[in-house]
């Protein structure tokens, strides 16, 4: 999340909003946000194994948390990408999602 803050003024260039959700209480989304110091919006509270059943994330009951999901959203509110983790690698990385949304203004014109 750090990394996407960082690069927030060369998304906005092309349109690209930052939302992040959490299934962290407040007070530890909290504790991220400012870790982070996150300006973008930060949901929490999720509960784990409805969310997990909704977005179709990896939930590990073991250890109670859910692995990275990351969707990008077209305007049309429909999904262009989806990117499911199982482990600790295999995040969205916000240059990819730069390069994509390039990629599809071309595709457009």
């Amino acid at each position: 999340m750090a990394a996407f803050e960082r690069a927030q003024d060369n998304l906005r260039e092309e349109g690209i909003s930052i939302v992040a959700a959490s299934t962290d209480p407040a007070e530890k989304a909290k504790e991220t946000v400012g870790e982070h110091s996150l300006t973008f919006p930060v949901g929490y509270g999720l509960p784990l194994p409805q969310t997990a059943a909704t977005f179709g994330a990896f939930y590990e009951e073991r250890r109670g948390f859910l692995q990275a999901t990351g969707f990008v959203v077209k305007p049309d509110k429909t999904i262009a990408v989806a990117q499911y983790s199982s482990g600790p690698i295999g995040r969205l990385v916000w240059q990819d999602i730069l390069g994509l949304v390039q990629f599809y203004k071309k595709q457009a014109k």
